[in-house]
Protein backbone atom coordinates (compact mmCIF):
# COMPACT_ATOMS: atom_id res chain seq x y z
CA UNK A 1 0.00 0.00 0.00
CA UNK A 2 2.91 2.38 0.57
CA UNK A 3 3.86 2.05 -3.10
CA UNK A 4 0.41 3.27 -4.20
CA UNK A 5 0.56 6.23 -1.83
CA UNK A 6 4.03 7.15 -3.08
CA UNK A 7 2.80 6.95 -6.68
CA UNK A 8 -0.13 9.19 -5.88
CA UNK A 9 2.19 11.66 -4.18
CA UNK A 10 4.46 11.77 -7.22
CA UNK A 11 1.50 12.32 -9.56
CA UNK A 12 0.21 15.17 -7.39
CA UNK A 13 3.68 16.72 -7.26
CA UNK A 14 3.98 16.57 -11.07
CA UNK A 15 0.51 18.10 -11.44
CA UNK A 16 1.43 20.86 -9.00
CA UNK A 17 4.66 21.67 -10.79
CA UNK A 18 2.87 21.70 -14.16
CA UNK A 19 0.24 24.05 -12.74
CA UNK A 20 2.96 26.32 -11.34
CA UNK A 21 4.74 26.37 -14.71
CA UNK A 22 1.47 27.33 -16.42
CA UNK A 23 0.85 30.14 -13.93
CA UNK A 24 4.39 31.52 -14.24
CA UNK A 25 4.15 31.35 -18.05
CA UNK A 26 0.89 33.35 -17.94
CA UNK A 27 2.54 35.93 -15.67
CA UNK A 28 5.54 36.33 -17.98
CA UNK A 29 3.23 36.74 -20.97
CA UNK A 30 1.09 39.30 -19.12
CA UNK A 31 4.16 41.36 -18.26
CA UNK A 32 5.74 41.45 -21.71
CA UNK A 33 2.95 43.25 -23.59
CA UNK A 34 2.58 47.02 -23.56
CA UNK A 35 0.03 48.71 -21.35
CA UNK A 36 -1.93 50.21 -24.27
CA UNK A 37 -2.29 46.84 -26.02
CA UNK A 38 -4.79 45.58 -23.46
CA UNK A 39 -7.55 48.15 -24.11
CA UNK A 40 -6.75 48.04 -27.83
CA UNK A 41 -7.46 44.30 -27.73
CA UNK A 42 -10.73 44.93 -25.90
CA UNK A 43 -9.48 43.39 -22.63
CA UNK A 44 -9.10 44.67 -19.08
CA UNK A 45 -6.03 46.66 -18.06
CA UNK A 46 -2.49 45.35 -17.87
CA UNK A 47 -2.38 46.11 -14.15
CA UNK A 48 -5.38 43.86 -13.53
CA UNK A 49 -4.04 40.94 -15.57
CA UNK A 50 -0.52 41.18 -14.17
CA UNK A 51 -1.96 41.32 -10.65
CA UNK A 52 -4.26 38.35 -11.24
CA UNK A 53 -1.57 36.21 -12.82
CA UNK A 54 0.98 37.21 -10.15
CA UNK A 55 -1.42 36.23 -7.37
CA UNK A 56 -2.14 33.00 -9.25
CA UNK A 57 1.57 32.22 -9.55
CA UNK A 58 2.08 32.98 -5.85
CA UNK A 59 -0.80 30.67 -4.91
CA UNK A 60 0.65 28.02 -7.22
CA UNK A 61 4.05 28.36 -5.56
CA UNK A 62 2.66 28.09 -2.05
CA UNK A 63 0.34 25.19 -2.82
CA UNK A 64 2.12 23.19 -5.52
CA UNK A 65 2.01 20.11 -3.28
CA UNK A 66 -1.80 20.30 -3.25
CA UNK A 67 -2.80 21.08 -6.87
CA UNK A 68 -6.38 19.93 -6.32
CA UNK A 69 -7.13 22.51 -3.63
CA UNK A 70 -9.73 25.22 -4.18
CA UNK A 71 -7.28 28.11 -4.50
CA UNK A 72 -4.96 26.09 -6.74
CA UNK A 73 -7.79 25.38 -9.15
CA UNK A 74 -8.74 29.07 -9.22
CA UNK A 75 -5.09 30.02 -9.91
CA UNK A 76 -4.94 27.57 -12.84
CA UNK A 77 -8.26 28.91 -14.14
CA UNK A 78 -6.95 32.49 -14.11
CA UNK A 79 -3.83 31.45 -15.99
CA UNK A 80 -5.87 29.44 -18.49
CA UNK A 81 -8.30 32.32 -19.11
CA UNK A 82 -5.38 34.66 -19.75
CA UNK A 83 -3.57 32.25 -22.07
CA UNK A 84 -6.68 31.22 -24.03
CA UNK A 85 -8.56 34.52 -24.27
CA UNK A 86 -6.37 37.53 -23.53
CA UNK A 87 -3.04 36.44 -25.01
CA UNK A 88 -4.37 35.74 -28.54
CA UNK A 89 -6.13 39.12 -28.54
CA UNK A 90 -2.92 40.85 -27.46
CA UNK A 91 -0.94 39.06 -30.15
CA UNK A 92 -3.44 40.12 -32.80
CA UNK A 93 -2.99 43.75 -31.75
CA UNK A 94 0.71 43.83 -31.04
CA UNK A 95 2.17 40.83 -32.83
CA UNK A 96 3.68 37.66 -31.33
CA UNK A 97 6.85 39.35 -30.09
CA UNK A 98 5.05 41.99 -28.07
CA UNK A 99 5.80 44.64 -30.66
CA UNK A 100 3.60 46.42 -33.14
CA UNK A 101 2.37 44.39 -36.09
CA UNK A 102 4.29 46.59 -38.54
CA UNK A 103 7.73 45.38 -37.53
CA UNK A 104 10.21 45.67 -34.69
CA UNK A 105 10.46 49.48 -34.97
CA UNK A 106 6.82 50.33 -35.65
CA UNK A 107 5.21 51.48 -38.87
CA UNK A 108 6.81 53.50 -41.63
Amino acid sequence: MDLIGAGQGIILLVLGLAALALEVWALVQAIRFRKDAYPAAGKQTKVLWVTLTAVGAAVGFVSFQNPLGFLSIIAVAIAAIFLVSVLPALRSVQGPGGRTSNGPYGGW
